[in-house]
């Protein structure tokens, strides 16, 4: 099973993503592909199988992954703070992969109906909805 978390910014949703995955997980491959170098640094520190950098690497990971794993901003072009390119958001929402969409409400994106939970209860959340769709 190939597991793709996408991030931004400084990585910190990405990296506890990773880590809970690969604890949860262990067998599971979990490649993470960071928008920059920095979120890309902070989930391969957090355990990840393997990292690319980059709108490239994001669309090709995404060809490659059985499910896709990130804050909602991924499917909608010049989130992140203008991190996610049109490209990016399309090889995203294209992919033939599952998606567990992170409903951050930051980045001028506010998901109606949803609480400001921490990044670790979404992360948590997240987690129980990979145990549902995997095998």
């Amino acid at each position: 099973m190939n597991i793709l978390v996408i991030d931004g910014q400084g990585g910190g949703a990405g990296k506890l993503l990773v880590a809970r995955i690969k604890e949860t997980f262990p067998s599971f491959t979990v490649i993470a592909a960071g928008t920059n170098s920095i979120a890309s640094s902070a989930m391969l520190k957090a355990g990840a199988d393997h990292i690319a950098t980059g709108e490239n690497a994001v669309i090709v990971c995404c060809k490659k992954a059985d499910i896709i794993v990130g804050p909602l901003g991924i499917v909608i072009a010049d989130s992140l703070f203008g991190e996610i390119t049109p490209a990016m958001a399309l090889a995203v929402a294209q992919s033939n992969a599952k998606r567990i969409l992170l409903p951050f409400n930051t980045c001028d994106n506010i998901v109606a109906g949803i609480t400001d939970y921490t990044i670790s209860k979404l992360v948590n959340m997240a987690i129980e909805e990979l145990k549902k769709i995997t095998p």
